[in-house]
């Protein structure tokens, strides 16, 4: 009987669907265990072999804990909403929600293009997903509880004394009652102090603008990221070097109103709750410097806007006082404060407008328009460049009075502490390049050195250890820490600063001018948000012409007909009935990508529920994802978003645990092997790899698959490739082969090396495909992609059938297993379960690989060996299992039969086989029982006619046995 794996698994996998085998229960007698992939973007190239890693890995651990007797939840779902299908939609005028449609179930584009399909590509390698629970971000019925949960955030905000989220309504209560005075809240800067009459004599639209500066997602002018050739923001991680990376389009800073999340709120909470979760290191310490924790002083610094002496003398003459201004600093190293020879503002700080004098405005004007083509990762990253320009304005030292020469430079960042830095040139690195490279320019003072003790000639001195101040007033003779102490005392005497801790995480800004998202539920009456009232959501993504922003540059939906709220009827009505009395325009914007997967493994838990997110008790019975599995790159994006809302969702009494995911795992990349083929420069001539030495020639990559696994190119296929092959000519090896060069790197479709699971599933069957991605080396380390090792992995399988099965059928007995036969089993047993629990999965293949070896050799076909060993094979190849399980007489599914139980006794060795060594050398092996004593081991060994044969007569001076160990014979 011949193993056919397309037979089996196209058999299996109808059964597990039509059985809904993997469908978990809300309520069980079970423990639960809830294992979740990071859900795919649908694009329309489909999944390539790489990106299953994570979803085989994350398959095999759930299929294990069914194994051993919990309720497991394993869904799975779309993260359908994005730029890529907006961008797609407009290049070939299709709607993105029929190409994200087509994406996902597969079928044929309006661009002729023969779409897969995820769940089809999904299904066929065999994954035990619950997909009666699967979600899709861009569905109505998903996207309405994103839209009410940003409705809950609206209607909130953070009190620092409790430290957490409540209802807008009490914090209107208190400001009633008490005003604002004693506030502790998470809130705009500046907020004006009033009382509790002041605020009761207000207008309903002052105190709405009021208590936009308290909530929880408010609108602000924020610096962002603008794509003009996109017409959207981008998020940080959506650029590099400076341009989309969707497209390839420049990228500027701009200020825009956006709606924004106070995430700051959470950031020491965010950081703390690091501690609690079993998170790699790495991912750990990503966020923490993204958070960006620092302790220190707020400092201000006052500046009189400069003016002419004309314009000066007029003022003197009009007894007119000079505008005021102060910048304002945020200092981890306050001891230092006497050390201050300039200061930095961010080119699009406020403040640079009003300060810069006449003759630097051109200067000034020129830098900032060449600074906001960079984004701030760029500009971060970039400690090499130095660059920058003087204001021509001056501050005044809080303490000395001196004036200190004020900049801007593109190394701070307008959205990074208070925008402004405090240049300390002797202690900082950054600044003594910066006060280096300008030295001798106008504006640019001699460094001050205000370390005792040590020289600056050189390099900045910027440790906190073994510091002693000096040329610094009140702080001579101080350390760090007293210093510290000391003038954060003094500036909070003379009202020009304060101890303060800092967090370098910013609020999230949430508006997105695209038109492929969830749009937000929120109406505008002159000017000002109003909130759509839940029992009317979702509201409905309107149809649109076109994608791309208005004439007069609104967001696309600018282009909806019909997109206006009717207060009257509660429905979204024709745009041209806005009459700002009883309709009202509503939100252009769209919310970000990262709304949806910001709360999605909640939904996972209650998929069906109509009327909450998730219900109560589905919420209390499966608390938060046990084991989540995904991409690294999400560190800073995806995993901090998603501990943000969980915590918020926390507060105000829905979810149930602080945080989302207990234990994370980041999968490496596949990498592509990709082919080369090296053509002599100025011609169509192509030379094989082993010819190229010496040669002039020009790398090129060429389609995988046109070459075979000894690397051979098929030159009939690659001069049918493209038209200018057509004539292509070569020179081949001396056996007449063109061989390629190869290369690992990105697999990705312009690098041609992509190697899709539909074709190894075709080939050699879904359990090849999982055992092979699960033995090319640790799941958290990046690999090569060889095609090439298949066909030992696929050689296995048969192998396993064959213990089964011959030509005529099943050839398993009931025959009393081995002493041998068991050992290989229990051998198998510990190391399969150890090896899953610490994810080791590449061992478990090798270890699988070794037991059918050893049992093959052992002849060995009982049914006490090969039924345990089908179940342990079953959560890595589970259509053979399943198919061995049923050819073995069971009528139900594999998936859920108790894990074999390792028992010791078969692992613990009885006999030993010693070394016999005459003189230290060793002649010959002898097994024997463990148990004997030393002078049973010595009788047995001088009876043996080799011993008698090795003495020839002589006897030994010395019999030296260590039992257990050695056996020699001296003299």
């Amino acid at each position: 009987m011949k193993y056919n794996p397309n037979e089996i698994e196209a058999k299996w996998q109808k059964y597990w669907a039509e059985n809904q085998t993997f469908a978990a229960k809300n309520n069980s007698e079970k423990p639960k265990h809830y294992v979740l992939d990071m859900f795919p973007y649908p694009s329309g190239a489909g999944l390539h072999v790489g990106h299953p890693l994570g979803y085989i890995a994350s398959d095999v651990y759930s299929r294990f804990k069914r194994h051993q007797g919990f309720n497991v939840l394993h869904p799975m779902g779309y993260d359908s909403f994005g730029l890529p299908a907006e961008q797609y939609a407009i290049q070939t005028g299709q709607r993105p929600e029929d190409t994200t449609r087509v994406n996902i179930d597969g079928g044929v584009d309006k661009e002729g293009k023969q779409i897969a399909g995820y769940r089809k590509q999904l299904d066929k390698i065999g994954f035990s997903f619950d997909w009666s629970r699967e979600v899709r971000t861009s569905n109505p019925d998903y996207y309405k509880h994103t839209q009410w949960i940003f409705i809950q955030l609206f209607n909130s905000w953070y009190c620092r004394k409790q430290g957490k989220a409540f209802d807008i309504s009490e914090l209107v209560t208190v400001f009633e009652e008490s005003g604002n005075a004693l506030v502790e809240a998470v809130c705009d800067d500046n907020v004006a102090i009033f009382t509790a009459d002041e605020w009761n004599s207000y207008s309903e639209e002052r105190k709405e603008k009021i208590l936009l500066q308290y909530r929880m997602t408010y609108l602000a002018e924020t610096e962002v990221n603008w794509c003009p050739g996109l017409g959207t923001v981008l998020a940080n991680d959506e650029i590099v070097n400076g341009v989309s990376e969707r497209g390839g389009f420049p990228v500027i800073r701009k200020k825009m109103t956006q709606w924004s999340m106070r995430i700051s709120a959470y950031a020491e909470r965010l950081l703390e709750g690091l501690n609690d979760i079993d998170w790699s290191e790495s991912i750990k310490e990503s966020q923490r410097n993204w958070i960006g924790k620092s302790v220190g002083a707020l400092v201000k610094f006052q500046v009189s806007s400069f003016k002419s002496e004309v314009d000066a003398q007029s003022d003197a003459t009009l007894n007119v006082k000079p505008e005021t201004n102060f910048i304002e600093v945020f200092t981890t190293r306050p001891d230092t404060i006497f050390g201050v020879t300039f200061m930095t503002l961010a080119p699009e700080h406020d403040l640079v407008a009003k300060i810069t004098t006449a003759e630097q405005k051109a200067a000034v004007e020129a830098y900032i328009e060449k600074t906001a083509k960079r984004s701030e990762r760029e500009r971060m990253a970039d400690v090499k460049t130095i660059s920058g320009v003087f204001t021509g304005a001056y501050a005044e030292h809080p303490f000395t009075k001196e004036p200190i020469p004020v900049w801007i430079g593109d190394y701070v960042l307008a959205g990074y502490g208070t925008g402004a830095v405090m240049a300390v040139p002797c202690g900082d690195e950054r600044d003594y390049a910066f006060a280096n490279f300008f030295k001798g320019q106008n504006g640019m003072q001699e460094i001050k050195n205000i370390f005792a003790n040590v020289d600056i000639s050189e390099a900045a001195y910027g440790s906190k250890d073994n510091v002693e101040i000096a040329n610094s007033d009140f702080l001579n003779g101080l350390n760090y820490k007293e210093g510290t102490k000391k003038a954060i005392a003094k500036l909070e005497e003379i009202g020009q600063g304060k101890g303060k801790t800092n967090y370098r995480l910013r609020d999230a800004v949430f508006s997105r001018q695209r038109y492929w998202g969830e749009p937000f539920p929120v109406y505008y009456v002159n000017g000002l948000p109003k909130m759509i009232d839940t029992q009317h959501l979702p509201i409905i993504l309107p149809e649109v012409e076109k994608y791309l922003p208005t004439e007069d540059g609104l967001p696309p939906l600018g282009n909806a007909a019909v997109w206006a709220w009717d207060t009257n009827q509660n429905k979204v009505v024709n745009t041209d009935l806005v009459d700002n009395v009883s309709i009202f325009p509503l939100e252009l914007n769209t919310m970000p990508g990262w709304a949806g997967s910001s709360w999605y493994w909640m939904r996972y838990m209650d998929a069906h529920n109509e009327n909450e997110f998730a219900s109560k008790e589905a919420l209390a019975y499966w608390e938060n994802v046990d084991l989540y599995i995904g991409g690294s790159e999400h560190a800073t994006g995806h995993l901090l978003y998603s501990r943000f809302w969980n915590k918020f969702l926390k507060d105000k009494g829905f979810a149930p645990t602080e945080e989302p995911f207990k234990k994370l795992i980041n999968q490496g990349m596949i990498l592509g092997t990709t082919a080369y083929v090296y053509r002599l420069e100025g011609t169509n001539t192509f030379v094989s790899k082993n010819k190229i030495e010496g040669q002039n020639v020009q790398p090129i990559r060429v389609d995988v698959h046109f070459v075979n696994s000894s690397d051979e190119l098929n030159i009939e296929k690659f001069k049918a490739w493209r038209e200018d092959f057509n004539t292509a000519e070569f020179i081949l090896d001396e056996n007449g082969k063109y061989i390629v060069g190869r290369e690992v790197e990105k697999m990705s479709k312009s690098y041609y090396n992509v190697v899709t699971p539909d074709d190894i599933c075709a080939e050699y069957g879904a359990d090849t495909l999982r055992l092979y991605e699960m033995f090319l080396g640790p799941l958290e380390q990046a690999k090569p992609w060889n095609t090439a090792g298949i066909s030992g992995v696929f050689g296995f399988l048969k192998k396993l059938w064959r213990l089964y099965f011959d030509e005529n059928g099943l050839i398993v007995n009931n025959d009393e297993p081995t002493k041998d036969n068991l050992k290989s089993l229990h051998k198998t047993i510990k190391k399969v379960a150890e090896d899953i629990e610490n994810f080791s999965f590449n061992t478990s293949v090798s270890q699988f690989m070794i037991c059918v070896n050893e049992l093959s050799s052992q002849n060995c076909h009982s049914r006490a060996i090969l039924e345990p060993l089908a179940i342990l094979v079953s959560p890595y190849a589970p259509h053979i299992a399943e198919e061995l399980w049923s050819k073995l007489g069971h009528t139900t599914s594999i998936s859920e039969v108790a894990f074999p139980v390792f028992e010791e006794k078969h692992l613990v060795e009885t006999n030993k086989e010693y070394p016999v060594s005459f003189n230290g050398k060793m002649r010959f092996t002898i097994e024997l029982p463990l148990d004997l004593t030393k002078e049973q081991i010595e009788e047995i060994v001088m009876k043996d006619e080799r011993t008698q044969k090795h003495l020839d007569g002589k006897t030994p001076n010395k019999v030296i046995i260590v039992p257990g160990k050695i056996i020699n014979l001296v003299g």
